[in-house]
């Protein structure tokens, strides 16, 4: 199964502190090396499939949809809602909940210094859609995957 672990945001990583900051708190420097060290693991054991790191909040932009008349509205960041954001993910290949969360147990803590939250989400397969995913709409998923793949290759 195919999971997104998200790491929720805090008022350290929405005010943009980074290892080395002078903000930062005890313990923060390290955070580079020990989740490098982290995904090296994730990566062996075959269940890291991506990742990244994500800029505040205040760096990015929301488009709200209003439900009909297809109007769309930008709205600009910081987001109020610290508790909500997301400051980074991973998408991980595993056999279960229970490894995903395992996993989690053994991440550094990603946010030294503060309460931090890690969530864990299963994607959705296509089995699970049922006789709606039909074998047009399949065929041309994956027509959609083998695309994006040759192209992250080249």
């Amino acid at each position: 199964m195919r999971v997104m672990v998200l790491v929720k945001a805090t008022k350290n990583s929405e005010a943009g502190i980074l290892p080395g900051d002078p903000r930062a708190p005890e313990g923060f420097d390290k955070l580079f090396e020990q989740m490098g060290e982290f995904n090296e693991e994730l990566v062996k054991a075959g269940v890291m499939l991506a990742g990244d790191g994500l800029q505040p909040s205040s760096r990015g932009k929301r488009v709200r949809f209003t439900g009909s008349g297809g109007k769309k509205t930008v709205i600009d960041g910081p987001f109020a809602e610290t508790k909500e954001l997301v400051a980074g993910y991973w998408i991980w290949q595993v056999k279960s909940m229970e490894e995903a969360v395992e996993w989690v147990r053994r991440c550094p803590d990603p946010m030294p210094g503060e309460a931090s939250e890690i969530e864990i989400r299963p994607f959705y397969e296509a089995e699970d859609f049922g006789e709606a995913f039909t074998p047009e709409l399949r065929a041309q998923e994956d027509r959609l995957r083998a695309d994006i793949e040759r192209k992250q290759g080249s």
